[in-house]
């Protein structure tokens, strides 16, 4: 079975930046599309950003694109969220996830079999 830890979340001020890593274990995912979900207090989980298997294709939600970057490391098994410009509404709990099933980035959590147990990012006015 396959694991994966997310690392790097915090507490920031707006404007500032943070950097989440998540780590893959017991299985490569290094073929599966990976993505990064967050959920914010009172909300619903949402997708905020994927990568296909070779990190050439990547897909954004509208409210982070242009301050967000997704990156893979398919040899080291890792997936990065670079997240500049960070604003308040930005704040929540970030997943990262892996999906076996498509050869697309899908924005619904229900594509994706696996997940992390999530970092928390708090981001100040």
């Amino acid at each position: 079975q396959g694991q994966l830890v997310e690392s790097g979340g915090g507490v920031v001020q707006a404007g500032g930046s943070l950097r989440l890593s998540c780590a893959a274990s017991g299985q490569t995912f290094r073929n599966q599309v990976r993505g990064w979900f967050r959920q914010s207090p009172g909300k619903e989980r949402e997708f905020v950003a994927g990568t296909s298997w070779s990190g050439a294709i990547t897909r954004y939600a509208d409210s982070v694109k242009g301050r967000f970057t997704i990156a893979r490391d398919n040899d080291k098994n890792m997936v990065y969220l670079q997240m500049n410009e960070l604003r308040p509404d930005d704040t929540g709990v970030y997943y990262c996830a892996a999906d076996r099933q498509h050869n697309y980035i899908s924005a619904a959590q229900a594509d994706y079999d696996y997940w992390g147990q999530g970092t928390q990012v708090t981001v100040s006015s």
